[in-house]
Formats: structure tokens, sequence, C-alpha cells
């Protein structure tokens, strides 16, 4: 047990120990610790698609930050700002914090929310009108993570039909 708690497994990590988030939450101070907490997630949850395919265009980025103003309630220069930062910290993890968030995301968000952010997912993957194989099993896996279920799962991603690259491909 003592190598294990070495580790840092022993016991939950406390948000002081370890926290991804903190560096948007202080941009976001203003705003009280949990709707900070909640817009930081959002932010830092649709990285995750635009970064999939390891190439975020420009117009992801502004689509990323004119989603999460809309549905967090932020600013266009906070959700800005929140964007930038959850793409920096996404980037120094590599990718090791995702299920953290998300699963801070899951705790936080209601079930409409959820469903939202997956809706937001395609959105931003769609931007350039090509959803690729790997955005949709990023943004499978997300709401796998979320508790979504496989049915909504599928009336979101119905949706975006016309931007998915696999069902291109099958079309004469």
């Amino acid at each position: 047990m003592a190598m294990w708690k070495w580790l840092g497994f022993g016991a939950q990590a406390t948000s002081s120990e370890f926290d991804s988030l903190s560096e948007i939450e202080k941009a976001l101070a203003g705003l009280g610790t949990t709707r900070a907490r909640y817009a930081a997630c959002f932010a830092y949850i649709l990285t995750r698609s635009a970064r999939a395919d390891h190439l975020v265009s420009d117009a992801e980025t502004a689509e990323m930050g004119r989603l999460v103003a809309v549905h967090t309630g932020l600013s266009v220069d906070q959700a800005a700002v929140a964007v930038r930062l959850a793409a920096a910290q996404a980037r120094r993890s590599g990718g090791t914090d995702d299920f953290v968030i998300t699963r801070e995301f899951d705790r936080l968000a209601t079930h409409e929310q959820k469903v939202a952010l997956v809706d937001c997912l395609f959105a931003v993957s769609s931007v350039d009108a090509s959803i690729v194989t790997i955005e949709d099993n990023e943004i499978r896996r997300i709401a796998n993570e979320l508790k979504i279920e496989h049915p909504e799962y599928i009336a979101v991603r119905s949706r975006h039909l016309e931007n998915l690259e696999v069902l291109r491909r099958r079309q004469p």
C-alpha cells in the first residue's frame, strides 16, 4: 500500500493537489467557483474533438469560443480566453487530463447540458463541413464518459450526418 500512496494512488487527489482547470478558473474569477469550473470543463472538452485529428483550425477555435459563450453565458472575450487556456492545458497534458475533466463535467452538468455539449462537439468538428472518423470516435468516447445513452447519442449525431466523411465515401 505504501508504494501506491507514494505513487499518488493511496487517496483521492484533492483539487489543490491536481487541478488542470485552475488557470482557466482564475481567468474567470468573477463568475463564482461553480460557474467558472463548469465553463472551464465545457471549453476543455470542446478542444477534445477539435484536436482529435491533430489539427485545430482557426475556424474551429472561433466556433469553440462562440459555443462557450452561448452555452455558458460568458462574454465573447471571456469565452475566447477560456478556449485559449483550455487548448494550452490540453497541449501541456497531452490528453492525460481528458477523462478527469470530462468526469468533472459529468458531475457538474445536467443531462440536458451534457447532450448539448455533445451536439457542440459535432458542431466544432463540422466547421470544415467534414467530420472525419477519428473525430466521430472521440465524440462517441466523450458521450460514453458523460453517460449519454446510445439512442440519444445517435439522435444528436443524426443532425450532422451530411458532414460525416464515413457516409460520404459510401455514396455513389
